[in-house]
């Protein structure tokens, strides 16, 4: 009999979803403090996950879920760079 695969399954900080994995992108809070996109999801550090629509990433901002995530500010030219990062990626 073969096993079947569970699929992790990860909540968007934006809209709420449970998703699996795969579909989401992460948010990733490195060691050092530094905040970016992580397209790999192999960044080392902490993570959050959104969707790769940039209505998601805006709620999230927004409600300062991210922020919450990470227990840090979030200055806004980190989310900027994130929305213009996600739209190059064609989100």
């Amino acid at each position: 009999m073969a096993q079947v695969k569970k699929i992790p399954l990860r909540k968007c900080s934006g809209c709420g979803e449970m998703k699996p994995k795969k579909e989401l992108i992460r948010v990733v809070r490195s060691p050092e403090g530094e905040i970016s996109l992580d397209l790999t999801g192999r960044k080392a550090g902490r993570g959050a996950y959104v969707c790769p629509a940039i209505d998601c990433l805006r709620t999230a901002r927004k409600a300062k879920r991210l922020e919450r995530s990470f227990a840090c500010a979030i200055p806004p030219e980190v989310y900027d760079q994130m929305e213009q990062e996600l739209m190059e990626s064609g989100g």
